[in-house]
């Protein structure tokens, strides 16, 4: 029913059990007088009239849908029964210096029945016998806490969602057979699979902001037993906030079964580094570079250099930038080449930036195997060129995006980045910039990552090919290792190479499957295809040599161990060497010195 056609009805309803409910009330105090030859009586009722529309307008009992009523529907109407009535005995009062207390008192009760009921059995008469839209997607919620709640009573009043809340889960036995709106809670989080089936559920929505990722996984687990379509709330604080709405229910994404949870930062100590500083970021339109700038930029510096050589991702975070952060802070796009030592150099000169986050590198294992000049020129050649111009221009912290693939690296990148780890190791012995490297594994959703790769063959119906049943990799997302660069620049003392726990290693067929189920499909639909080994990989990545950690605290989280660095000037020469070898030679070279062991050098290790 439409709103002006609603009201007149209510207004009219309400009339009708105003001026009854104190007629009533004084007929049972009084049956054998006659009600309408008492003035009082009269004045009494058409006050009580008066006042009820009144209060009803004021706490909005025309414009509330009566069929999602709850408490706070109640509270508004024991408000506006209570001040009519008192209003209506300030009356009497005026009148006969006398108040009818036990007639208001019946009219009261009469009055919160009738406006109650006529209210709350739309409710009643809605859960019970009126079904839901058929156009809707029958859901089942998981949680039945106070995030569960809001879902179940957002889903019910918005008009916009397709999705209808049929029944919860809780691991809570207290919750059992509970009703909330309505909407009763049907079993735990093992009955998921039995009453998807049974209610005929075609959504899943997880509820329970506060889960851990291993508890996600669990319920999810669960969830894909089943053809239900599995989605997850945002945040609570996000929901209760305004900043997103239930609409903003999203799928389950890979990034919620990682297992592990998110890097939290010392905000204060970064800070310090940042705010109003100028800061400069190579690498600026990659995958790991952008985020680094988006999470930069929330620590609102003076300047923020965007340095790449792609002029069309460099434009594209550049914008992206600008658009949120308009004349917060100067952002200045530069397109260089970091294999350019002049215009490195040049760029210091001029810009001479507080802190260096350089994340420029050929990163792609396979390819650098074909390629490993060109990963000599990048990732050894670049670093030198950058590390050194911020040697020689006072830049106070520079800290080199590493990798995993550096410890005991079978393949050329992994090589070349424990080169890159050497130079700033030895840079920091005499400088006074405090150099550090910062290791990780491998990123979820970045361009290099087998994520992309992964859906395009979903999308096309398959198969999804993993190169080996037994390789395994340690994930984490892009957001998650850009803070741990950034946590690694306020942290630095000099030559540390920062690692991340990044928890247990997933095996990539494992990550296949989720991401089949995650899109909607089994397994057999899709398919799982073995390629085999690519050059230049390993079954098993590793963060650290099994000699490099020791157990003793430095930080919250921090570890201290050890690193081996060749010294400065074998390490130089060795450099120069590489450009005159053969591609062969090459990669003997480089993976034969990045395994060799060296004096020891302060290693740490974060286990955030």
């Amino acid at each position: 029913m439409s709103y002006k056609k609603r009201v007149p009805l209510l207004v009219l309803m309400d009339s009708f059990i105003v001026l009854s409910a104190i007629f009533l009330g004084y007929f049972i105090l009084h049956p054998s007088l006659h009600v309408y030859t008492i003035l009082v009586l009269w004045i009494s009722a058409i006050t009580l009239l008066i006042s009820h529309h009144l209060f009803a307008s004021i706490y909005r009992l025309y414009q509330k849908a009566w069929e999602y009523a709850s408490v706070g529907e109640l509270i508004a109407i024991v408000k506006a029964v209570t001040f009519s009535i008192a209003v209506t005995a300030m009356i009497q009062f005026i009148l006969t210096q006398d108040v009818y207390f036990r007639v208001l008192g019946i009219t009261w009760m009469i009055h919160m029945l009738l406006i109650g009921g006529s209210r709350f059995s739309w409710r009643v008469l809605r859960d019970r016998f009126i079904s839901p839209n058929p156009n809707k997607k029958r859901t089942l919620i998981v949680g039945a806490g106070s995030a569960g709640t809001m879902v179940a009573r957002q889903l019910l009043k918005n008009s916009d969602t397709d999705l209808y809340p049929i029944t919860f889960v809780d691991d809570d036995p207290n919750k059992y057979k509970l009703q909330i709106y309505g909407i009763e809670v049907r079993g735990n989080i093992q009955d998921i699979p039995q009453l998807v089936e049974e209610l005929n559920i075609e959504n899943i929505v997880i509820a329970i902001p506060s889960l851990q990722k291993q508890e996600i996984k669990r319920i999810y687990e669960e969830c894909a037993k089943t053809k239900a379509k599995t989605k997850i709330m945002p945040l609570i604080e996000d929901l209760v906030t305004g900043r997103v709405s239930v609409n903003q229910i999203r799928d389950v994404q890979v990034e919620d079964l990682l297992g592990r949870d998110p890097v939290e930062l010392d905000m204060s100590t970064i800070s310090e580094k940042l705010t109003g500083k100028t800061v400069l970021v190579t690498g600026a339109g990659g995958s790991i570079g952008s985020e680094i700038c988006r999470q930069i930029a929330q620590f609102q510096p003076q300047t923020l250099l965007l340095l790449g050589h792609g002029e069309n991702s460099i434009y594209l975070i550049d914008m992206e930038l600008r658009k949120k952060y308009t004349e917060e802070f100067e952002i200045i796009p530069i397109i260089a080449d970091v294999q350019d030592r002049t215009r490195i150099f040049d760029i210091m000169f001029e810009y001479k930036p507080d802190v260096v986050y350089h994340a420029a590198a050929h990163k792609h294992v396979p390819l650098m195997e074909y390629n490993p000049m060109e990963a000599v020129k990048n990732n050894i050649f670049g670093t030198r060129n950058v590390a050194e111009a911020a040697d020689a221009f006072g830049v106070r912290n520079f800290v080199l995006v590493s990798t995993d693939k550096a410890v005991n690296p079978p393949n050329v990148m992994g090589a070349t980045k424990r080169f890159a780890e050497m130079i700033i190791q030895n840079l920091a012995k005499e400088s006074k910039t405090k150099f550090v490297a910062v290791r990780f594994g491998n990123v979820l959703g970045s361009r290099g990552s087998v994520i992309p790769l992964f859906k395009k063959q979903i999308l096309a119906g398959g198969p999804v090919t993993v190169t080996d049943p037994e390789m395994t990799r340690y994930f984490m997302t892009i957001p998650e290792a850009s803070r741990l660069v950034i946590q690694a620049g306020a942290l630095a003392r000099g030559g540390e190479v920062f690692v991340l726990d990044m928890g247990e290693p997933v095996k990539i067929v494992d990550l296949a499957k989720n991401l089949i189920t995650l899109s909607g499909y089994t397994i057999e639909e899709i398919g799982i295809q073995f390629s085999g080994i690519r050059p230049g990989e390993k079954l098993f990545e590793e963060l650290l040599n099994e000699n490099e950690v020791q157990t003793k605290q430095v930080f919250p989280k921090i570890h201290i161990g050890k690193a081996e660095p060749m010294e400065k000037e074998e390490l130089y020469s060795t450099i120069v060497n590489l450009l005159d070898q053969d591609p062969v030679e090459l990669k003997e070279t480089l993976v034969g010195i990045a395994n060799t062991k060296f004096s020891e050098k302060t290693l740490v290790v974060t286990n955030m």
